[in-house]
């Protein structure tokens, strides 16, 4: 569902010759092929699932932010600006993303359900929440709150 909304998308940024639009779309599309690729490589004939597709589009969100950063030090506005109209067309495709308090309750429960005791366990407790939240929650939060709370 969410190739064919991608591919729609291209298509109508196309007609209203939206530069900025199909050339994210390019990208978005070019990464979700080598993503297959390599999938296939893996045995998975199929490609990758939506909730894969969902934590390659928050990557290039957050690469974009880091961007935007060395631009606005390096004094280059008007390539931050691109970067910043990129992270609005890729949003587009995520769902709403959970809130610091949805986080919060998200990482106690994953927490309880893995059993978690320790900072050893992080790596348990994230790939639960990477399976259950795939797209809606920011995963670099998460794991400060992870750490925090098996650190103690």
């Amino acid at each position: 569902m969410l190739r064919n909304q991608l591919t729609e998308n291209l298509k109508t940024a196309q007609k209203a010759k939206d530069a900025c639009a199909v050339s994210t779309l390019r990208l978005i599309l070019a990464a979700l092929k080598d993503r297959d690729i390599a999938a296939r490589g893996k045995g998975n004939a199929d490609g990758i699932d939506e909730d894969e597709i969902l934590l390659m589009l928050q990557t290039m969100v957050k690469q974009r932010r880091e961007s935007i950063a060395l631009y606005r030090k390096g004094g280059r506005e008007d390539l931050a600006e691109r970067e910043e109209r990129e992270i609005t067309i890729i949003e587009g495709f995520l769902p709403e993303q959970m809130s610091e308090a949805e986080i919060q309750n998200s990482v106690d429960a994953a927490i309880a359900e893995t059993g978690a005791s320790g900072i050893k366990d992080m790596g348990k407790v994230m790939a639960h929440l990477r399976d259950a939240f795939a797209g809606q929650m920011d995963f670099a939060r998460a794991s400060g709150i992870v750490k925090a709370q098996l650190g103690q």
